[in-house]
């Protein structure tokens, strides 16, 4: 299998770290439109994963199956310097660092910008969370 993004996601052979961010509670998409944002600005931050609830757009089935879901959460954000709809509700970041990153500055710088755009308890752990190479069930079709 041959990838064909540009993003090299491992460096010398060994896998890049990742620090995990998971609320207590789900997020409102001010406070993660402020999360991000404030992530945004710590160094050695290559990419952000977010995961939570998925905020559908219609009734998916029953009897008002095809009306739209007016959830007040389900809306556009800003993002850095573009705007992008947030379909979760958010309760966990995944933060992928640089392979020159130092990892307890990283962390510290990242604790902070929690701190300062959320006001809820959040557990953070640094790992390697998400797959980084493919394995044999991205090959196979079950």
């Amino acid at each position: 299998m041959t990838s064909t993004g540009t993003a090299r996601t491992t460096y010398a052979g060994k896998p890049l770290p990742e620090v995990k961010i998971f609320t207590d509670r789900l997020l409102s998409a001010d406070t993660t439109e402020r999360v991000l944002n404030a992530l945004t600005r710590v160094k050695h931050v290559r990419q952000i994963n977010i995961c939570g609830e998925t905020l559908p757009e219609k009734v998916k089935s029953g009897p008002n199956a095809g009306i739209p879901v007016n959830h007040p959460e389900r809306r556009v954000i800003r993002f850095g310097d573009r705007e992008i709809e947030l379909t979760k509700q958010v309760g966990g970041f995944f933060i992928e660092l640089t392979d020159d990153a130092d990892i307890d500055a990283a962390t510290e710088e990242i604790r902070r910008a929690c701190d300062s755009s959320m006001n809820i308890r959040y557990t953070l752990e640094v790992g390697r969370y998400s797959k980084y190479r493919p394995t044999l069930t991205d090959t196979l079709r079950c």
